[in-house]
C-alpha cells in the first residue's frame, strides 16, 4: 500500500477510536496505539469528517466504481474472502459535524455523500462509524487517487438535482446530523416558553427530545453525537430566548395598533403594517430568527 495514504489515514484517526477485532462482540474504545492493531477502527473524528466512507457489499466492490462512472476512491479496503470493500474518499478540508458548525456546508456535504452513495450502490444501512482497518494484514488495500478531494470536485461527477430533497438524505450519514439538529431546534424554540426552566433541566429536556428523534433513524447517531447536538441547542436557545425577551417581542408585535391593522387587513381593508419601527428595533435579532421569518410570523 502507498505509505503516504496509510500515514494520512493514521494521522487523521481520533485519539481514542472505537475498534473491534470481531464485530459479533461489538466495539470498544481505547487509545490510538491499541486501536490501530485491530481489524476494524473508527476512521473519522467525533466532530470532524476527514473521510467519506462507503460500504459496498458485492464482489468486485474495489474496482467496479469505474464501471459506474464514480470518482476514484482514495483507497479501498477489501475482504479477500468475499470481495466486499470499504471505499474511502479523503477530503482536503474536513466537514465539521459538531452542532455549532454551519448548517449550509453540512447540508451540501450530506447531498454529495448521498449522491455518491447512490452512484456506488453502497449500503444505505452503513453507520459510518468504523471501517476495515488498512493497517491490518487481513485486508487487501489499494490506493487509487493520491490527491485530496474537495466537495466540489466530487460533485462534478454526481447528480445533485435532489440535494434539497430532505427525504433523500434525512436518514443516511450526514443527513442524520442535519435532520436531528433541525427537528430539535424547532422544537426547542417553542418548548423553552413552557416554564422557562433552569439550564440543567432544560438540557435534559433537549437531550430527551433529540434522543427520541434519533431513535427514529434506521441507523441512529451515537449517544455522544446526540448529546452534543442537544447541548449546543440548549445553550444557544437559553442564551437567545428569555422570558423578558419573549414578553418584549409580544409587546412589539401584538400591540393594539398592530392587532387592529392585522384585523383590517384580514378583512380586506386598510393598508399593510408599516414596518419602519420594527426595522429600527430589529426584534428578530433578539429572538435569534431571520428577518423574513419574523415578518412571516407577524402576518
Amino acid at each position: 500500500m502507498n505509505n503516504a495514504a496509510l500515514e494520512l489515514f493514521n494521522d487523521r484517526l481520533p485519539h481514542k477510536p472505537y475498534f473491534s477485532d470481531d464485530l459479533h462482540f461489538g466495539v470498544r474504545i481505547a487509545g490510538k496505539e491499541r486501536a490501530i492493531l485491530a481489524k476494524y477502527i473508527q476512521f473519522n473524528q467525533p466532530h470532524a469528517m476527514f473521510w467519506l466512507g462507503f460500504d459496498v457489499d458485492r464482489i468486485g466492490a474495489a474496482i467496479d466504481w469505474s464501471d459506474r462512472n464514480a470518482p476514484a476512491p482514495t483507497l479501498t479496503i477489501t475482504n479477500p474472502e468475499n470481495g466486499h470493500a470499504h471505499l474511502l474518499y479523503a477530503l482536503e478540508t474536513s466537514i465539521r459535524t459538531a452542532p455549532d458548525g454551519k448548517m449550509k456546508p453540512l447540508r451540501y456535504a450530506a447531498a454529495v455523500e448521498n449522491a455518491l452513495r447512490k452512484k456506488l450502490s453502497a449500503d444505505a444501512g452503513y453507520s459510518g462509524l468504523i471501517c476495515k482497518n488498512p493497517n491490518h494484514s487481513h485486508w487487501k488495500i489499494a490506493v487509487w487517487q493520491p490527491e485530496l478531494y474537495t466537495l466540489d470536485w466530487l460533485a462534478d461527477s454526481l447528480n445533485l438535482n435532489a440535494a434539497n430533497d430532505k427525504e433523500i438524505v434525512a436518514d443516511y450519514g450526514l443527513g442524520r446530523n442535519c435532520t436531528l439538529f433541525d427537528k430539535t431546534r424547532k422544537w426547542a424554540y417553542r418548548a423553552i416558553r413552557q416554564g422557562w426552566p433552569e439550564y440543567d433541566q432544560w438540557l435534559q429536556a433537549c437531550y430527551d427530545r433529540a434522543h427520541a428523534y434519533n431513535l427514529q433513524f434506521s441507523i441512529p447517531l451515537n449517544d455522544k453525537e446526540t448529546m452534543g447536538i442537544a447541548k449546543s441547542i440548549a445553550k444557544w436557545v437559553k442564551e437567545k430566548f428569555s422570558k423578558e425577551d419573549f414578553n418584549f417581542y409580544v409587546q412589539k408585535t401584538h400591540s393594539k395598533e398592530i392587532q387592529s391593522l392585522r384585523g383590517r387587513k384580514s378583512r380586506g381593508g386598510g393598508r399593510p403594517i408599516d414596518p419602519l419601527s420594527l426595522e429600527q428595533s430589529k426584534p428578530w435579532l433578539d429572538l435569534g430568527i431571520s428577518r423574513a421569518t419574523y415578518y412571516r410570523r407577524a402576518k
